[in-house]
């Protein structure tokens, strides 16, 4: 009998001019990107917060402090290889991911097949394993006012060993 393991992940970040946009690894052409520590892919950081749930390990803010110069800027893609590798050490696969991004602007549809493919490649899955979808708050709360960006991501993991 396996042993499963669901986490939910959760992100947001506030825009901020002069920043790139960074969504599941791709730089998406933008006005302004997101603020944080990191380049702050709030996609990567939602799927990175569902595995660390899983895996009962508290929250990403704990593995990757943002008072933690050694994370200044680090590419998010980098960070999830790093739970992958946790994940790993810790006896777990990675099963699956499904991700929904939550912004008014700009239009991801155009990149999301390589946001999936970024993720994927991170994780050691193929890209059918992982889904990442976009929506919009019709104008509601603060993404709808285009102050920032959220992102929702749960992840299945299977331990491999005991």
């Amino acid at each position: 009998m396996s042993d499963l393991r669901i986490g939910i992940g959760y992100d947001v970040h506030a825009f901020e001019e002069g920043r790139p946009l960074v969504l599941g690894g791709v730089v998406v052409p933008a006005d302004r990107g997101l603020l944080g520590h990191s380049d702050a892919d709030v996609l990567v950081h939602a799927v990175m917060d569902a595995i660390v749930g899983a895996l009962r390990e508290g929250d990403i803010g704990r593995l990757f402090p943002d008072d933690d110069d050694a994370f200044k800027d680090i590419s998010s893609i980098e960070l999830l290889q790093r739970v992958f590798a946790l994940a790993a050490s810790r006896g777990f696969r990675i099963v699956d991911v499904d991700s929904t991004l939550v912004l008014q602007e700009p239009k991801v549809a155009p990149y999301r097949d390589q946001m999936r493919e970024n993720i994927a490649r991170a994780l050691g899955l193929p890209v059918n394993a992982v889904g990442v979808k976009a929506t919009t708050t019709e104008g509601l709360g603060f993404a709808g006012r285009e102050e920032g960006a959220a992102a929702y991501a749960v992840a299945l993991l299977e331990r491999t060993w005991a």
